[in-house]
């Protein structure tokens, strides 16, 4: 055990952020926290971390733990370079190693009697030195600087980087650091594709315990065996990733449901004997003894429902032409500095089409050369755009958060206008305050719902899902794939790229390509085309040898993975067709007894698998 909260109540001026809570973490977790915009996240964070002490209960911390911290926002401060700054990681390293070589030395000209002294030092230095992997350190310094986007930039010094570069830098420090338990707080927020991917793939391989809060569900896929959520003030724990703790989510709302109205109607049967019965002196005895079961019965609360995420609605009110847009052989530069050269583009009717690449290739600047005006730049007829802008420029601070709505669309009575907004997750408390007063959540939800007042037929988005809950993310996804018009976007949410794209343009070596496809086609045919990549830096073995018996085992091994994924396959398979079934049977109480025991059956196999295939990879 790492950490411990016991039944953890806190909260601010009185109100409290979060009740009860009762939470482990132990050596080698990788967890998953999740919770709407405002909840008390970060609250929690901070019990965990110590900086906030408990209203009521307690928090345990292992002795002598180490605790690694990347919050949102604060990068890595040092006047240090970048590759100074991490070397001050390995200064026992150093020293080991310049220690030993001045053993050495003494020993090469040591008088006869200090020899075995002398060796016995080396001996010892080497063992540590071995055990710490010392002379690696600048190996591992490299993999993760050349990971995370830092390769060119040794000699930068850190004080002279923006924020986003100091919080990847942070990042950098805590891998390397490699503290007991590593706690990130929106890691991928300041990532490109290329770094999120490499990201995962080290924290994979990572040997102490992890707590992420993200809203890249795909990286919590990827990462996270277990989810925290906070809702309602209520901290709780589902085992499996972000997909699967969804699904349970929904499970154990309907079992608590199932569970409380069924107790509803057993107190209500008791009840109304006790009624008919109290008064009658043959039965007053055996309602007595009902009242007295009704007063020991421990009553159930009813589950509060999940809450309800936004939504949002995109129509348009024609079509346009077949080529919706076109812009042939055209330069784009920043500065003086060339980010494409000899670049054509051209989106079609119906497409939706991610725009894809690193950061600083020029994602933004291209969407905002289309909008531009150039003379370059045709659109076809009928189109009608309307853009979202991820830095929310065209929203005066100052202004009603009504009124910011408003102001663009006249044309809309007060009472269309606050619908829209409320459906976006906007209501009177928030409407009325001014826009510099919002989270950034709710000025997301505000942005996109002026857009969705718009109705453009071709919608051109620049990080639409910046700020945005997995809830909220959720819902602007699905109202994306239900749109029957045109889209251009950019996004580094790569669920959501896989859920909406048909197609891809993707900017690299100053070029512009584009792909017809799926996102998860265009990385499958990017990866046929490129060089292996470079093998990972492992720890050394004394010898690569396996035995028959070594080999016979992990043969054994890989089927039983393979029995065990097959098998979830059909279980998971199953339990979705008889949570359908519970719907068609919800009146006939046998039927849902023998669904329920049956979900039962299956959740508890479900648990054992997943237990045996986590031992196993």
């Amino acid at each position: 055990m790492l950490v411990q909260l016991d039944n953890v109540t806190f909260g601010y001026d009185g109100s409290p952020t979060i009740e009860g809570a009762v939470c482990t973490i132990n050596e080698g977790e990788r967890i998953g926290f999740v919770g709407g915009n405002g909840e008390g996240k970060t609250t929690v964070l901070r019990l965990i971390l110590g900086e906030l002490i408990p209203d009521e209960g307690s928090v345990f911390r292992k002795s002598g733990i180490r605790i690694g911290y990347l919050a949102q926002t604060g990068g890595f401060q040092s006047d240090s370079t970048v590759y100074g700054a991490m070397k001050e990681v390995f200064r026992e390293d150093e020293a080991l190693i310049s220690h030993l070589g001045n053993v050495q030395r003494e020993l090469a000209s040591a008088a006869p009697e200090k020899m075995n002294a002398l060796s016995a030092r080396i001996e010892s230095l080497n063992k540590r030195i071995a055990a710490r992997d010392s002379y690696n350190y600048e190996v591992r310094i490299k993999t993760v600087l050349g990971g995370m986007g830092f390769e060119r930039v040794y000699n930068q010094n850190v004080d002279t980087m923006s924020g986003g570069e100091r919080t990847k830098l942070k990042l950098c420090r805590l891998l390397l650091e490699e503290p007991d338990l590593l706690i990130l707080d929106e890691p991928t927020n300041h990532l490109d594709l290329k770094t999120l991917f490499w990201l995962e793939e080290y924290l994979t391989s990572y040997k102490g315990a992890i707590l992420v809060v993200s809203h890249d569900r795909y990286f919590l896929d990827r990462l996270t065996s277990r989810t925290l959520e906070l809702e309602h003030r209520k901290l709780s724990s589902y085992k499996g990733n972000y997909s699967k703790y969804k699904i349970l989510k929904a499970e154990r709302y309907k079992e608590e449901l199932r569970a409380y109205e069924k107790q509803q109607e057993e107190i209500a049967k008791l009840q109304t004997y006790v009624d008919k019965n109290i008064v009658r002196a043959t039965t007053a005895k055996s309602a007595l003894s009902r009242v007295n079961k009704l007063e020991r019965m421990e009553l159930f609360e009813p589950p509060t429902p999940p809450a309800k995420p936004p939504r949002f609605f995109f129509e348009t009110e024609e079509k346009p032409y077949e080529r919706v847009l076109e812009a042939l052989h055209f330069d784009l530069k920043v500065d003086e500095k060339a980010l494409l050269k000899d670049a054509s583009i051209k989106v079609m009717r119906g497409e939706k089409c991610a725009l894809v690449g690193d950061n600083g290739t020029g994602k933004s600047t291209l969407l905002k050369f289309l909008l531009s005006g150039d003379k370059k730049v045709a659109f076809g007829r009928l189109v009608k755009t309307a853009y979202y802008d991820q830095e929310n420029a065209d929203l005066d601070p100052e202004e009603r958060t009504l009124d910011a709505f408003w102001g663009q669309h006249v044309g809309l009575s007060q009472t269309d206008a606050r619908k829209i907004l409320a459906q976006a997750g906007l209501f009177s408390e928030d409407i009325d305050k001014a826009v510099k007063e919002l989270s950034g959540g709710m000025r997301a939800k505000l942005e996109l719902a002026i857009l969705e007042a718009r109705k453009g037929n071709f919608l051109i988005l620049d990080e639409p899902t910046n700020h945005l809950d997995l809830a909220a993310r959720e819902s602007l996804e699905e109202a994306l794939i239900a749109f029957d018009g045109t889209l251009l976007f950019v996004s580094h949410d790569r669920r959501f790229i896989e859920q909406i794209a048909t197609a891809i343009f993707a900017i690299e070596d100053g070029k512009l390509t584009y792909f017809k496809g799926s996102y998860a086609e265009y990385l499958s045919a990017r990866k046929a085309t490129s060089p292996p990549p470079m093998p990972a830096v492992k720890e050394k073995k004394t010898d690569g040898y396996r035995s028959k018996e070594e080999r016979a085992r992990e043969a054994r091994a890989r089927n039983r993975i393979r029995e065990i994924e097959l098998r979830l396959e059909t279980v998971e398979a199953e339990e979705a067709e008889l949570n359908e079934a519970l719907i068609t049977y919800a009146s006939d109480y046998v039927k849902v007894r023998e669904i329920t025991a049956r979900l039962a059956t299956l959740q508890r196999e479900s648990e054992t698998l997943y237990d045996e295939y986590e031992k196993l990879i």
